[in-house]
């Protein structure tokens, strides 16, 4: 009986230690040696073009989109105005405004983001979270981003954001960025 409850509690530790370790992702700073590396500033600083899709938990594309992106930048804070068309032929707009602080970091408003987004960038890659207002079926609820931006050259930059709600994963975001 003692056996039985020192091998269960074995069992669970490790299984909550495993589940823990799951969920350690990638850090930010392990792109440090990167290039080339991204200067949110100078990359989103004209007229930027995406296309991306988003996609349900199994994998499932569940609508694609195009966006036109008008950035400017006046020293330290950043406008980045996006212009959403949606496959079903909605639109949507989202207008983030953005400060540049100091080793990197980075934070963000927008009408339809709950509070402060927060993100860092280093070497080619930008790690981007934050509450996003939805409208589903009639209400809004809140879901959470976890946003990742890595640099491939100066006009291409990849994009993937997880988007989860309760801790649980709801669907991928993905895009592609490019400037003419």
């Amino acid at each position: 009986m003692i056996l039985s409850k020192t091998l269960r509690a074995t069992a669970l530790a490790f299984a909550v230690a495993s589940g823990l370790a799951g969920c350690a992702g990638p850090r930010v700073s392990d792109y440090a040696a990167e290039t080339p590396t991204l200067d949110l500033a100078r990359y989103f600083d004209g007229t930027v073009n995406a296309h991306g899709v988003f996609t349900d938990r199994s994998g499932a594309v569940v609508k694609r989109f195009g966006v036109v992106m008008t950035c400017r930048w006046q020293g330290d804070e950043g406008v980045l105005d996006e212009a959403f068309t949606y496959s079903d032929g909605s639109r949507e707009r989202r207008v983030w405004r953005l400060k540049k602080h100091a080793n990197g970091r980075y934070s963000g408003t927008a009408d339809d983001v709950v509070g402060v987004a927060e993100g860092q960038a280093s070497g080619n890659a930008f790690n981007w979270r934050y509450t996003l207002r939805l409208s589903s079926g009639g209400k809004l609820v809140e879901v959470q981003f976890d946003d990742w931006m890595y640099l491939m050259d100066e006009r291409v930059m990849l994009n993937k954001a997880v988007m989860s709600k309760f801790g649980i994963r709801l669907g991928e975001v993905t895009l592609a960025f490019y400037k003419s």
